[in-house]
Formats: structure tokens, C-alpha cells, sequence
């Protein structure tokens, strides 16, 4: 009688326990899925307040808005294509030098460094993402501008002097233009994307690389048929997160672009980013017409980097699809 009470009392824990388990799980599975939907909402507020914020402009301008270089707060008369256009090529410019030295980082710390500074270099690496963006700015307009300055000179007569491109290569030595600002925006999205790719070349399977060492591969060979191929998924995640970063900079951008409101083919050339402007001029906008173009420039912005992130989610995808399709 004892022993089937003891055993009673041992089943009726056992039951609580599980009872307790189950409503914490559920608990948690509710509270994550709350935190995934308010993100989302979120995301979908500020979509929405930037809509209504800058309808005045959408409907005074229509699409002239998006095609328009002029940026007149005098006679209101506003467009976004010289902020639109500034906003792609300095990112551009940054990525096409991000994404190779970052490659390069990435792959001296984990297959050429040696152990005892690969702790070191990450920390460097680390470091320079932890740096606030006003500091970029404040040291690309008093320390890189100068230097920049002295060497477009020597720009100008060697790449302004090659046919077709050259046109992209000469201008005043300001120190201050797209070009600049590019290069800084390659400095701080570095790291990020270093990282990434740092981690995840880190944990390639040993086995792989080693087999390939073994067929008598270089470490470029190794690097471009076993380590890319199997990280590229993680690879392309980390070069458009970099992107997104670069698209959006304000401060670093602000103080060495140039903030001109006006087209060039040159690259030397001051210029404007969307998120540049929006900082010089956000105070001064005086005019209801003048606020909402301001936030009709923000709700572009917007829009460039949701359809960045979705072509990234897709492209990543696709690689995934791809892969597990080579595995089957």
C-alpha cells in the first residue's frame, strides 16, 4: 500500500512537470512570435508615417520627383535624382573596395595568419565596427581630405588621361567629393563585413582544405574552389549587410561628399546622398512642402534598402536551393 502510494505521488510530480514544461514552452513560443510580429509592425509603421509624412511632395511632384535634379527651396521646387544617384555611386564605390579587402582580411586570419596573431588582428578588426560613424567624418575631412587633395593631382594626369573613364577622374584637388567619400564608407564597412566572412571561412570543414592541400592546391585554389563554394550563402549575406550600412550613413558621408546639389560625371566632384541631405537641411526646412520633400527622400531611402534586403533574401535563396539540389 505504501509503495503504491509513493509511486502515485511520483507519477503526480511527473505530470506537474510536464504541465509546467508544456505552459512554458508555450509561453515562450507566444512571446518570441509577439517580438517577430512587433518587429514587423514596426517596420510597417515607419513605412507608413513616411508615406503620409511626405504625400504633400509625392502628390505635388509625382514622378518628376524621383527624375528631377532640381533642389530649390527658394522657389520650391524639389527632385531627388542628384541625392538618388550620389546615394548609389558612394556606396558602390565603397563596396567594390570593401568587398575585396575584406575578402583578403578574412582569408589571412584563417589560413595564412599565425595563431598568435590571428587574436590580435580580429580585435583591430572588431574595434574599427565599434567606432562612431561622426568619427569617420571628422577624420576623413581633417586628416584623408588633405592627403586625398595632394594626390588627385597625380589622378588627374594618369587616370583622367584614359580614354573613356577618364572623365570619372578629373576635377579640382578639393579632397572632398564622391570618390572620398566612397573610400570612407569602404573604411567602415569593413569590418562588418570582414567578420562575417572571417567566422564562416573559419568553420569550413578542416577535412575539405586539407584534401585539397593534399591534390597539391595553392591557397588561392583552396580558397576559391572549397572555401567560397562552401560559404557563399554566409559570403553574400555579409556583403549586402555591408551594403545596407553604406546605403544608409549620414554623418561620415555629411562631412566629407561635399554636399552639392548638382550632377557631375566626375567622381572628384562634390556631390549629395540622400541621407546627407536630409541632416544638413532637416532644420532649415521652413516650408510644409519643403518638410515633406525631406521625408519623401527618407521614404525613398526606405524603399532602396527594402528592395536591397529582398534581393539579397532571394539571391540567398536561390544558393540554397542550388546547393541542396547539388547535394541530392
Amino acid at each position: 500500500m505504501p509503495e503504491s502510494l509513493g509511486s502515485g505521488a511520483a507519477s503526480e510530480q511527473k505530470s506537474a512537470k510536464k504541465a509546467s514544461s508544456s505552459s512554458a514552452d508555450f509561453l515562450f513560443r507566444k512571446g518570441t512570435g509577439f517580438i517577430a510580429l512587433l518587429v514587423a509592425v514596426i517596420l510597417v509603421a515607419v513605412m507608413v508615417s513616411l508615406v503620409i509624412e511626405g504625400w504633400q511632395a509625392i502628390h505635388t511632384f509625382g514622378w518628376r520627383f524621383l527624375v528631377t535634379s532640381t533642389w530649390d527651396p527658394v522657389t520650391n521646387e524639389f527632385g531627388a535624382l542628384v541625392f538618388i544617384i550620389g546615394t548609389l555611386v558612394s556606396s558602390a564605390i565603397a563596396m567594390l573596395i570593401a568587398v575585396p579587402v575584406s575578402f583578403g582580411i578574412a582569408l589571412f586570419i584563417s589560413e595564412l595568419s599565425p595563431r598568435w596573431l590571428r587574436g590580435p588582428i580580429s580585435a583591430v578588426i572588431e574595434l574599427l565596427a565599434a567606432i562612431p560613424s561622426i568619427i569617420y567624418g571628422m577624420w576623413g575631412l581633417l586628416v584623408f581630405a588633405p592627403w586625398f587633395a595632394a594626390v588627385e593631382p597625380w589622378i588627374n594626369d594618369h587616370l583622367g588621361a584614359i580614354p573613356g573613364i577618364g572623365v570619372l577622374f578629373q576635377g579640382p584637388p578639393m579632397g572632398i567629393g564622391m570618390l572620398p567619400a566612397g573610400i570612407v564608407l569602404a573604411i567602415m564597412i569593413i569590418p562588418f563585413i570582414a567578420s562575417i566572412m572571417r567566422d564562416v571561412f573559419m568553420i569550413t570543414p578542416p577535412a575539405l582544405k586539407e584534401s585539397a592541400y593534399a591534390l597539391g592546391a595553392t591557397t588561392w585554389e583552396v580558397a576559391r574552389n572549397v572555401i567560397l563554394p562552401f560559404t557563399r550563402t554566409a559570403v553574400t549575406g555579409g556583403i549586402f549587410l555591408g551594403l545596407g550600412r553604406a546605403l544608409g550613413e549620414t554623418m561620415a558621408v555629411t562631412f566629407i561628399i561635399g554636399n552639392a546639389n548638382n550632377l557631375s560625371a566626375s567622381l572628384l566632384m562634390p556631390g549629395s546622398s540622400i541621407a546627407s541631405v536630409i541632416a544638413n537641411e532637416f532644420t532649415e526646412a521652413t516650408t510644409s512642402l519643403y518638410k515633406s520633400s525631406l521625408l519623401a527622400l527618407g521614404l525613398i531611402l526606405f524603399v532602396i534598402t527594402l528592395v536591397v534586403l529582398a534581393f539579397a533574401k532571394l539571391l540567398l535563396l536561390r544558393l540554397e536551393s542550388r546547393a541542396e539540389g547539388k547535394k541530392s
